[in-house]
């Protein structure tokens, strides 16, 4: 399910990157979209064969995650809303990446999964370096973000289906 998943929103940060982008990362940005959905049907259909063999989630772990995940999306809106109000909606893709990088420090216990805090890090990095980044370079902070942060999530997808198709984990256990 985590290359479903970080596949799937790794295309969504490509496509947000697109909103404003410099004409020459134009091509790129559409293949990482077309690469991140790529990776998410592949880990939809590997989820679905695997669908029985087991899961983190269980009555308390699904209640945590709905919370941690509510939080983070309070947040988010909470903060687009405030920059928006504050006439500073280019800085609202930064915002939001942050909010995912550090939400994922949350889930990473949550889902006993190691990588996750790699994601966490990563992204919350590249969050906080999108704004001088884009400054510096006279480009949009939605396609310096969106960059950044679909670039981790596609490599995090991608990595948790080789580990578990090359057989390092199996589908079952809750590392990847």
């Amino acid at each position: 399910m985590m290359g479903a998943v970080l596949g799937f929103f790794a295309s969504s940060w490509f496509g947000w990157a697109l909103d404003d982008p410099p004409a020459r990362w134009r091509k790129g940005l559409v293949a990482g979209c077309v690469v991140s959905l790529a990776t998410a049907v592949t880990g939809a259909l590997l989820a679905a064969r695997h669908w029985s063999d087991g899961s983190v989630f269980d009555a308390a772990t699904s209640r945590t995650f709905g919370i941690v995940v509510g939080i983070e999306v309070a947040l988010a809106a909470l903060g687009a809303w405030l920059l928006s109000r504050r006439r500073r909606s280019e800085l609202v893709p930064a915002y939001i990446s942050l909010v995912v990088g550090v939400h994922f420090f949350a889930l990473a216990p949550l889902l006993q999964n190691p990588l996750l805090y790699v994601v966490a890090v990563v992204m919350t990095i590249g969050a906080v370096a999108s704004i001088p980044i884009a400054r510096g370079r006279s480009i949009s902070v939605s396609s310096v973000a969106g960059v950044l942060a679909g670039s981790t999530l596609l490599a995090a997808a991608i990595f948790s289906l080789v580990a578990v198709v090359s057989g390092l984990f199996r589908p079952d256990e809750t590392v990847l």
